[in-house]
C-alpha cells in the first residue's frame, strides 16, 4: 500500500510539473476593462466562451529533453469561444514530445461584455504573454530569442495580429517595456486572415461588431499588413475548407513574398476545417513532420 502512495505521489507530481496555470497579468494591471466581475463559463468540455482574464497553461518538457524553443498556442473559436483542448493542449502535448517547451493562452474574447474596446482585447492578452514568458525565460529553461506563437483558426488570426502589429498594447511600465510583444516565429493552420470578401463571418463580426466599417476591416485584415518585419511564418490549410476558405493562406502568402518574409505554405486535398493532432488523411497527416523540420531548421540558426 506505501508503494503505491508513493508511486502515485510521483505521478501526480510529475503531472502537475507538466502543467502549470499562469496568470497574465501583473495583479491590477489588466487593460482594457470596465472592472466587472465574470465567471469563467465552459459551453461544454474543452469549450470556453467566457473568462475573467488572461490565463497561460504551461506544458514544459523535461528539463533533460528540453530545447530553447518555447510556442504560444492560440486557440481557435471564431472569436465566439475558445477550444483550449482540442486546439490548445493537444498541440501542446506533441510539441513536448519534441522537445519544445508549450504555453495554452486563454484570451479574453471580443464579445466579452468587460471589454471597453473589443478588437484589442485578445492582442492585448496575446502580447503580454509573450512578454511574460520572455522576462522568465531562464525560469523556464528557454531563450526569449526563441519565442513563437501557434494559431489555429480565428487563433491564427490573432497570431498573425501579434506577427504584424507593434505597437505594445498592453500598457506596461517598468522593465515590462524592456520586451517586445512581437514573436520570433509563426505556426498558422487554417487561418483567418482575410475579414473582407473571403472572411469567415463569425470571426469577423465578433471581432468587430456586425456593422464594421470598410477601413476597419482593411485595418484587420491580416493581409494588408504584412511588412519586411514580419517574422518567418508557415501555413498549412486545406484546399476543402468550407469554413474557412483557402485563399485566406495564400493571401497572406502572397503579402509574405512581395515583403520577401521568409517561410512556407502547404495546402493539401483533403482535411476541410479539422486540421490537427489527429487527421484522417494520412497526407494532411503528414503536415506534423513538415512542421517539426521546419521548427529544427528555425532552431538550428
Amino acid at each position: 500500500m506505501k508503494k503505491f502512495i508513493i508511486i502515485f505521489v510521483i505521478f501526480f507530481g510529475v503531472q502537475c510539473l507538466g502543467q502549470q496555470k499562469i496568470t497574465v497579468w501583473p495583479k491590477g494591471e489588466m487593460p482594457n476593462s470596465k472592472g466587472l466581475k465574470l465567471k469563467t463559463v465552459e459551453e461544454k468540455e474543452g469549450r470556453i466562451t467566457q473568462i475573467q482574464e488572461a490565463e497561460l497553461f504551461a506544458f514544459l518538457p523535461a528539463k533533460e529533453e528540453r530545447k530553447p524553443m518555447a510556442i504560444i498556442i492560440i486557440p481557435g473559436g471564431g472569436y465566439h469561444h475558445l477550444t483550449y483542448d482540442l486546439g490548445g493542449y493537444s498541440y501542446a502535448k506533441w510539441l513536448n514530445t519534441l522537445g519544445i517547451s508549450a504555453f495554452v493562452l486563454n484570451y479574453r474574447l471580443p464579445t466579452s461584455p468587460d471589454l471597453k474596446q473589443r478588437e484589442i482585447g485578445p492582442l492585448q492578452d496575446i502580447q503580454a504573454a509573450i512578454k511574460l514568458i520572455r522576462k522568465n525565460a531562464t525560469q523556464y529553461g528557454i531563450s526569449p530569442d526563441q519565442i513563437g506563437v501557434l494559431g489555429t483558426s480565428a487563433g491564427g488570426h490573432l497570431a498573425a495580429m501579434v506577427s504584424n502589429i507593434s505597437t505594445d498594447y498592453t500598457e506596461l511600465k517598468g522593465d515590462w517595456q524592456n520586451y517586445s510583444t512581437v514573436p520570433n516565429f509563426a505556426i498558422l493552420v487554417s487561418p483567418v486572415i482575410d475579414l473582407g470578401e473571403f472572411a469567415h463571418k463569425g470571426s469577423r463580426d465578433n471581432l468587430l461588431g456586425e456593422n464594421a466599417s470598410i477601413e476597419k476591416i482593411k485595418e484587420y485584415s491580416m493581409q494588408n499588413r504584412v511588412t519586411e518585419k514580419t517574422p518567418p511564418t508557415i501555413l498549412f490549410h486545406a484546399q476543402n475548407d468550407n469554413a474557412v476558405p483557402v485563399i485566406n493562406s495564400i493571401l497572406y502568402y502572397e503579402a509574405m513574398i512581395k515583403n520577401k518574409v521568409k517561410g512556407a505554405m502547404f495546402i493539401f486535398p483533403e482535411g476541410e476545417h479539422n486540421i490537427g493532432i489527429t487527421n484522417k488523411s494520412e497526407l494532411t497527416d503528414n503536415w506534423k513532420k513538415l512542421c517539426a523540420d521546419w521548427l529544427k531548421n528555425m532552431g538550428n540558426k
